[in-house]
């Protein structure tokens, strides 16, 4: 078997390869962003037939006799390709055309890339779709085609959890990356702060469970991922640890039948606590219900939410500024109803006009 890696540098790229080790999987193709000394380990480690980054100027430094660049490079890296499976890991809305292309090819996609189903999940064939991520694998290994009533994920609550909310006023980027349980990319890891993150993988359970009956809770510790509410009125939770390794060995192998991580420790977890998700610290928890009614906004939640981030990793906003922006397009574009991929994209390019 083997298998084409986008975002290779990042964390789930990298879990991705050790678990791609540990199987025997081959890389046919890898493909990163500006962090050529790490590729260049994994080149020579990995020896794929082609290698894909972002920037023409940084080809000179790469070790490997067929590198391409850019948006179209990575492209024609997937569609060069012979692997069955994709394992998409790019961040943010470069990760859309990437899914779109390996989809049309009949390629299965291991999808990390959460934006690709927020911006267009109406348009993607969730046959060939498997989620890497913890909270939608819990609920996939949870439902086994039993009647289910309601499915929950869960929040860590991010950065500022914790934090008086007069105090996250004058919050800045530095301190929104200090997350409390996991170590993630940049976008990431400030969406879990704004609860963006979260407001997404419901979104994203809408797509690929087909249902609107989903919600999300805190749960500080990070140790139950899902919970799914049956029709006969019992409810089952996934408890695992912190680490990508399991839904990734999924993914790629679909069963796994031997341990990935030590078993939870029962006693050593002590008091468990779920806590509701407050508008007045997550303002973007207000367009929830709204937004899992009308999925075809994702689009334009997910477009604002990318400036608001670039603006206030430059200071040209507060952390709540950020919230204030996505929920004013969010009012300005709420009439709008892509009927196709080409419709998707203006939309987009229109909300990153209108916000900018």
């Amino acid at each position: 078997m083997s298998i084409v890696l986008l975002g290779s540098t990042g964390s789930i790229g990298v879990n991705t390869l050790t678990v791609a080790q540990r199987y025997g999987i081959q890389i046919e193709a890898l493909v990163a962003g500006s962090n050529i000394d790490l590729l260049n380990e994994q080149i020579a480690i990995h020896q794929p037939k082609m290698v894909a980054i972002a920037h023409e100027k940084d080809k000179a430094r790469v070790n490997h006799p067929d590198v391409r660049t850019g948006a179209e490079g990575i492209l024609s890296v997937i569609e060069e390709s012979q692997s069955p499976t994709v394992v998409n890991a790019l961040v943010g809305y470069a990760g859309l055309a990437p899914t779109l292309k390996a989809t049309s090819l009949a390629k299965k996609v291991a999808l990390a890339n959460k934006e690709s189903l927020v911006v267009a999940g109406e348009f993607i064939d969730m046959d060939l779709i498997t989620p890497i991520d913890s909270e939608h694998f819990g609920l996939w290994y949870l439902m086994n085609e039993r009647p289910v009533s309601k499915l929950y994920i869960t929040a860590s609550g991010g950065a500022f959890r914790d934090w008086e909310i007069e105090k996250m006023r004058s919050a800045t980027f530095a301190d929104a990356l200090k997350h409390p349980n996991w170590s993630m990319g940049n976008k990431i890891t400030i969406d879990s702060a704004t609860m963006t993150n979260k407001l997404f993988e419901l979104l994203e359970a809408k797509w690929l469970f087909d249902s609107s009956e989903i919600d999300a809770v805190i749960e500080k510790r990070s140790i139950i991922h899902a919970l799914v509410e049956f029709v006969d009125g019992s409810t089952t939770a996934h408890f695992a640890g912190v680490d990508m390794k399991l839904p990734i060995a999924f993914a790629l192998r679909e069963k796994v039948e031997e341990p990935i991580l030590p078993p939870t420790d029962l006693l050593s977890i002590g008091t468990l606590k779920f806590l509701p998700i407050e508008q007045s610290r997550y303002p973007i928890w207000s367009i929830k219900a709204h937004l899992l009614q009308h999925p075809h906004l994702g689009v334009v939640v997910n477009a604002a939410n990318e400036v608001a981030i670039d603006k206030f990793q430059k200071e040209a906003c507060s952390f709540f500024g950020m919230g204030e922006m996505v929920l004013d397009a969010y009012k300005k574009f709420e009439d709008v109803k892509p009927k196709s991929i080409e419709e998707v994209i203006e939309v987009d390019r229109e909300v990153r006009r209108y916000l900018k």
